[in-house]
């Protein structure tokens, strides 16, 4: 296999596909081989570059593939769409790959290590902790109020259920409040690994100089914090701020043509949950400056004075990102303006 350039990998479990290519783009071989006989055709292959798209599993594959010479490319399977051809099936997307590599403007994303990769199934572990909590808190809550027991949302109301339940006396079935004890019981042991995982992020924040100077950014806290580390690679990849908050998606989503310009909501591409953070710790900063009564004159005042408040959260969320990707590159601490 020494005339392969470009092995393209539709990855899966246990079944992958395999395109190589010259260095022409003829492809050479498109075939099928199992998990043992791909490690073993990566180890025997001459270094060349290996094409995937940045799924599921492709950080690994990635890393077993660095450490074996070869050079990884990890591509967004939006950019390997246009390249197949008629039905989709696997050697059409391993072959789709292969011809994407071979453009020279295709963006790649970088490879994630093993302690990055880390830090995301923690945090990913918290937000999916705190998402069944909230399943569970509304299912109590709406099952209560078929027996005409209504409480206000958030965990903090959790309390006052068990009171409730004892005074309602026989207007509630027993069945009824045994089965809202479990609930109570599961939202007390979802709360306690919530906050265990709080912690560890706060004690991260502590240890961690790069962790500190991102709360050190007014709206962002451990989580967001935990976030940026977990899912953004290294800053210094984007070329400037500009770039960073359009990878984000905080940008507006363009339809121009024939040389008018239109420009519509955020395109929101890019990170979800970090772009979800921003905007919601941008909007904890506004409801401050509304809660106070009066605009203070400042690029933010006078964005909250005359745009709706979601508005003016996304064009600050715009220019957090933008501050932190200054700070990041520049290994400098936030200084107020």
């Amino acid at each position: 296999m020494a005339d392969v350039h470009i092995l393209a990998i539709d990855l899966a479990k246990r079944s992958f596909q395999v395109c190589a290519t010259d260095p022409g783009g003829t492809v050479l071989f498109n075939r099928t081989v199992s998990r043992s006989k791909l490690e073993q055709m990566l180890g025997a292959q001459q270094p060349c570059i290996v094409a995937m798209e940045a799924c599921a599993t492709s950080h690994f594959w990635g890393r077993f593939a660095q450490s074996l010479g070869h050079d990884v490319r990890l591509i967004p399977p939006i950019y390997v769409k246009p390249f197949v051809k008629r039905q989709k099936n696997d050697a059409a997307d391993a072959a789709a790959i292969a011809e994407a590599a071979l453009r020279p403007n295709i963006h790649h994303v970088a490879v994630k290590s093993a302690e990055h990769q880390a830090r995301a199934v923690s945090f990913r572990t918290h937000q999916c902790f705190v998402r069944q909590r909230t399943q569970l808190i509304n299912a109590l809550r709406g099952h209560l109020a078929e027996f005409g027991l209504v409480f206000p949302q958030g965990p903090a109301h959790l309390k006052a259920v068990t009171g409730t339940l004892v005074e309602a006396g026989d207007a509630v079935p027993a069945s009824v409040t045994d089965i809202a004890r479990l609930y109570l019981d599961q939202i007390e042991l979802l709360t306690e690994k919530i906050d265990q995982l709080t912690r560890a992020l706060h004690d991260t924040s502590r240890v961690s100089e790069e962790m500190r100077r991102l709360c050190g950014v007014p709206g962002v806290g451990p989580v967001t914090a935990g976030a940026i580390m977990a899912f953004v690679p290294d800053l210094r990849t984007f070329s400037s701020g500009r770039n960073f908050a359009a990878w984000l998606g905080l940008v507006p989503r363009q339809r121009s043509t024939g040389g008018k310009t239109r420009l519509g909501a955020v395109c929101k591409m890019g990170q979800s949950d970090v772009r979800k953070l921003l905007i919601v710790g941008a909007m904890s900063r506004i409801r401050w400056i509304v809660r106070k009564g009066v605009f203070p004159d400042t690029w933010l005042g006078r964005v909250v004075g005359r745009k709706p408040r979601m508005v003016a959260a996304v064009a600050l969320a715009n220019k957090m990102a933008r501050i932190i990707w200054a700070m990041m590159t520049k290994e400098q601490n936030y200084r107020m303006a």
